[in-house]
């Protein structure tokens, strides 16, 4: 985690990470202002907060009550050594907790984090550089072996070699990957979770057999990412992008909206309107660019070449990000070995949600099968060894596909997490159903999997399927688990070269009588791909492009960024469009309009329900804003300070709105119950003194936004060695 200090007055500090700002001060004593703890003391307090942590994790995987436990920590010093010291915590337990649970509290807190690394000693560094923004080497982990090769199935370079140069193609770039975690908690598995350091909303996880095969994996992710745009998918580029030359790449072609709003001629092809136009409801304005927002410049499309006969097909951005999200990317040692890994996940992805919404019972692997990867089958081992069953099952149906499914069982809860993989070789794909199963998971992450059922129409419903693409935590029946399977098991092997096993998954879309259109991304240094196999490949229904596209964000992106400057009856117009949008009141303002807020801001928790209260309120439509204030207190997931400014605000319109009561009455108690301050903001809200309480002023150039532009700073540097590669 990359933390950035700020000197403020005398001896006071403000550090800087994600979306926190933490100031530390010295005492009086010490020639400071006593306004804020001290670093020191930062760091006492991180150890019992990350204790109780551990405690509160253990607890609540038990449903065992914390109301009770108590716990404190000592720091006892050295009186001839002052950086000798012992941490003395200390937990108080209730009675009511069983000798067992006791133990396994204590055993809790041996697992802090802070205490870990504290025991191990870390090593500091301490350099000095030009420009921090500037210093974008790569710190991923310890300096790996130069001397050692270590190949691994499916990868035609070292895994050293293609660290190496994953990491050098992104400094080029000035990104600085940090680490933000690792886990290895059985053998033969493991898996990261990396981040830019500047932008911490660019991350990627990765998994492998290795650390170094994990990394690998996170690397690769990040740069598929980047180069496929995935990391600002909804998200709003700015007036200065929108308008360049291009927006999201230099050979992007744009299509100018038609008078009736028919779709433009020359984009898409025969194959594909057949399948996204199927009902003629499709409309040019449906597909407007929502990272630009460029009405009048029309459609943005990317060029992708169709498999079949290598013609050049223009698809518009906004179908891509709104169906695909980031199924079908990949990042490769060559163009082959990534378009095999691309294939591999789409096969994966397709296949499990049929098997899921079919409810189609898998075979079993033969133990003698699974002895044949014998570190696969300790990494099985370690899981059951921790009380978690694990089923192993061929989901290739019958030999048609290269993929593989582990399963594992929570007997503690009742859950079930169904985990797929998919590799032209039996053993990758084993392998990667494994590892996918614990990435980025403890074992404590693995009692909120959901409980299987046999309500079909929970399994088959489309949500279901994106929380399984998401992180594999959807629904699955208990038909899965019947002995009386619908497929025989087949020791398949698709493997081969990587142009040959490409070759060959692309043959398997051919039988299926589908349609593959390949995207080729090489100008930033690295091998990437796209492929979009329409009618397989979505994650969402191809009906969100009319009913729900993320471009309705261009409907009220301008008006809710310039919210403090509106006219009554630019707000009057807001609200009603709102009103009529039948949009879901709890959806969040930043997924609507597609804004990075800082979440621990009003902006980042602001829904649709609290902003129509707002302009209600500032248009002293008193009566339409209590209506909802009594839903949002009903229903409020909001911080206790926005939901005592509610309850006070309930309170005093239901006092000014009955003609029989007079504020003045009440206003001293009121006072004493919520506070002069909560009290100021509620009586200014309604009389017009207070605008939009919570809520900072902002514009269509992001200002104060720093969370948002962060990430455009971050989209700069692509769209700035993509200009520059166009050039050469």
């Amino acid at each position: 985690m990359e933390i950035k200090v700020n000197f403020l007055e005398n001896l006071r500090l403000e550090a800087k990470f994600d979306d926190f700002t933490v100031v530390a001060d010295q005492p009086i004593r010490y020639k400071g202002d006593g306004s804020a703890p001290s670093p020191f003391d930062y760091f006492l307090a991180s150890s019992a907060l990350c204790a109780a942590y551990f405690i509160r994790v253990y607890c609540l995987s038990r449903d065992i009550p914390t109301d009770n436990i108590r716990l404190s920590q000592n720091n006892i010093v050295d009186p001839e050594d002052r950086y000798n010291q012992i941490f003395q915590i200390q937990v108080e337990l209730p009675e009511s907790i069983s000798d067992k649970d006791r133990q396994g509290i204590l055993r809790s807190v041996e697992r802090c984090t802070v205490k870990k690394v504290v025991q191990t000693g870390p090593e500091f560094k301490i350099e000095t550089v030009e420009s921090l923004e500037d210093d974008a080497q790569a710190m991923l982990m310890e300096q790996l072996d130069s001397d050692s090769s270590t190949y691994i199935l499916g990868k035609d370079l070292p895994l050293e070699q293609t660290i190496s140069n994953m990491t050098a193609m992104l400094a080029d770039l000035g990104m600085k990957i940090e680490v933000a975690s690792w886990r290895n908690i059985v053998p033969n598995v493991w898996s990261l979770h990396i981040r830019d350091a500047a932008s911490p909303m660019c991350f990627t996880n990765g998994k492998g057999a290795t650390k170094e095969s994990a990394l690998c994996s996170a690397l690769g992710e990040f740069i598929e990412r980047l180069n496929c745009n995935f990391f600002y998918n909804d998200q709003f580029f700015g007036e200065e992008i929108a308008h360049s030359d291009f927006v999201h790449y230099p050979n992007e072609k744009w299509f100018a909206l038609t008078d009736d709003d028919s779709l433009p001629a020359g984009m898409l092809d025969d194959y594909c309107l057949s399948i996204y136009d199927n009902d003629g409801e499709l409309r040019g304005s449906h597909l407007i660019d929502t990272n630009s927002g460029n009405i009048e410049r029309g459609i943005c499309t990317i060029p992708y070449t169709r498999h079949s006969d290598g013609e050049t097909v223009f698809i518009p951005s906004n179908l891509i990000e709104n169906l695909f999200l980031s199924n079908g990317m990949s990042a490769g040692n060559n163009l082959a070995e990534a378009k095999v890994q691309c294939l591999s996940e789409i096969f994966e992805r397709a296949v499990k949600r049929q098997i899921i919404e079919q409810e189609i019972v898998l075979p079993d692997v033969p133990q003698a099968v699974l002895a044949k990867y014998p570190s696969i089958v300790a990494g099985i081992e370690g899981l059951e060894a921790q009380g978690f069953p694990v089923v192993v099952k061929d989901a290739s149906l019958g030999g048609q596909f290269p993929v593989m499914c582990v399963t594992l069982m929570n007997p503690r809860t009742g859950g079930v997490f169904a985990s797929f993989g998919a590799h032209p070789s039996f053993e990758v794909a084993l392998e990667r159903s494994l590892t996918e199963l614990l990435q980025g998971r403890s074992f404590e992450g693995l009692n909120d999997v959901p409980k299987p059922t046999f309500n079909s129409m929970a399994v088959s419903e489309p949500e279901n399927f994106v929380e399984h693409f998401i992180d594999s935590t959807g629904v699955i029946s208990w038909r899965f688990f019947s002995a009386k399977h619908d497929y025989d098991f087949c020791e398949w092997d698709f493997s081969g070269s990587n142009e040959e096993e490409c070759d060959g998954l692309f043959a398997i879309l051919k039988d299926l009588g589908k349609e593959a259109y390949v995207a080729e991304f090489t100008e930033l240094g690295a091998s990437v791909c796209r492929i979009l196999v329409p009618d397989y490949s979505e994650v969402y229904p191809a009906e969100d492009l009319i009913w729900d596209n993320t471009n309705k964000a261009l409907d009220y992106r301008e008006d809710i960024l310039t919210l403090h400057s509106l006219s009554d009856d630019a707000l009057a117009d807001l609200a009603e469009r709102l009103e009529e949008s039948q949009l879901d009141n709890y959806i969040d303002i930043r997924t609507l309009i597609g804004i990075e807020f800082d979440e621990n801001t009003v902006w980042g928790q602001l829904t649709i329900l609290e902003l129509k209260i707002l302009i209600y309120l500032a248009l002293e439509q008193l009566e339409e804003a209590i209506e909802l204030v009594e839903e949002f207190l009903q229903y409020n997931d909001n911080t206790v300070e926005r939901g005592l400014f509610y309850q006070a605000l309930h309170t005093v319109l239901e006092i000014v709105l009955d003609e029989e009561l007079e504020l003045e009455d009440y206003l001293a108690n009121l006072t004493r119950m919520f506070s002069q301050q909560v009290m100021d903001n509620v009586v200014g809200s309604i009389t017009g003194d207070v605008k939009f309480y919570g809520l900072t002023a902002t514009n269509m150039q992001l200002e104060g936004l720093d969370k948002h532009l962060r990430l455009i700073d971050s989209y700069k540097k692509l769209h700035q060695a993509r200009a520059a590669a166009s050039k050469k």
